[in-house]
């Protein structure tokens, strides 16, 4: 099977962030369709100019008069062309069922990953929707998604849509010894070499650490975690998020972000904690600005 390399997303046995002994010359599997494997404050309501959320009993389908979808198939990638909003993933095109990585996005050949991932329906009869089921049980599974070259200074605001069902047990992002999280959402801006100097920004369900949290990473310079989530207040629930990434990257590194989003990636990590976590993803878009 052909490979791909993995330029920014480096990490090994951990979350996105911890990093393999070498560093560099890591490598995923692309994507195979008949695959089957196992800051800001953002508390409810808004939060300032960067990070807001919503609750929702089922998760809320973003505006579609105002997103442009992605203008390739399905295992294709999104590109940022005229409109509001660039659609990375709404899981609709994806077959009700599937198990294991999704369509269109990358797994890794490195690591225990189970990728023990389904594409589910919910919602009322009459609204049902397929969303991604994430589950970890002592392991950490994240896959990724390229999507060309999106310039947060056009399309600054990341929406997405989660459900945190179960935290990793005694999880802590500050920890290395505990950095575990359920829900977890990346965007990569590469520079080279980009298995040391890419920078990536981490939209993550702590267990602990408190919302609002800018959290560097205690395993890689390249990853900082931004806490939109903590605790179990409001496990099972649909809750939609934004954030203006172009404002958290100025705050995080103290200049404007020069390269363009080139991957996002998802995931579920309970390997340091040897514990079990469950989530769900539902829409991922990028918008020119809020909603």
């Amino acid at each position: 099977m052909a490979a791909v390399a993995l330029w920014a997303l480096a990490g090994a046995g951990g979350s996105l962030a911890e990093m393999s002994p070498a560093g560099t010359g890591l490598t995923l599997e692309s994507p195979d369709p008949g695959r089957s494997a196992g800051v800001a404050a953002a508390d409810a309501g808004r939060a300032g100019a960067t990070g807001w959320g919503r609750l929702e009993g089922q998760p809320p389908t973003l505006t579609r008069a105002s997103i442009v979808p992605a203008a390739t198939t399905l295992a294709g990638r999104p590109r940022p062309i005229a409109g509001e909003a660039v659609l990375v993933e709404d899981w609709s095109e994806q077959p009700l069922g599937r198990v294991g990585v999704p369509i269109g996005w990358e797994g890794r050949s490195w690591g225990r990953a189970s990728y023990d991932f389904k594409v589910v329906e919910t919602g009322d009869a009459g609204a049902r929707r397929k969303v991604l089921r994430l589950r970890s049980e002592d392991d950490n599974s994240t896959i990724h998604k390229r999507v060309g070259r999106i310039d947060v200074r056009e399309f600054p605001i990341l929406e997405w849509q989660w459900r945190a069902v179960t935290l990793p047990g005694g999880a802590d992002s500050r920890q290395a010894a505990t950095d575990d999280q359920a829900c977890q959402i990346y965007v990569v801006f590469p520079r080279f070499p980009t298995a040391v100097r890419s920078r990536i920004i981490g939209y993550v369900w702590d267990s602990t650490a408190p919302a609002g949290s800018i959290v560097r990473s205690p395993r890689t310079g390249m990853v900082t975690y931004v806490i939109v989530r903590s605790g179990s207040a409001q496990l099972g629930q649909w809750i939609t998020e934004h954030r203006n990434v172009r404002e958290d990257f100025r705050r995080i590194h103290g200049v404007e972000p020069s390269e363009a989003v080139e991957v996002v990636s998802i995931g579920i990590d309970s390997n340091d904690t040897r514990s079990r976590a469950e989530s769900y993803m539902g829409e991922i878009a990028f918008h020119r600005s809020s909603p």
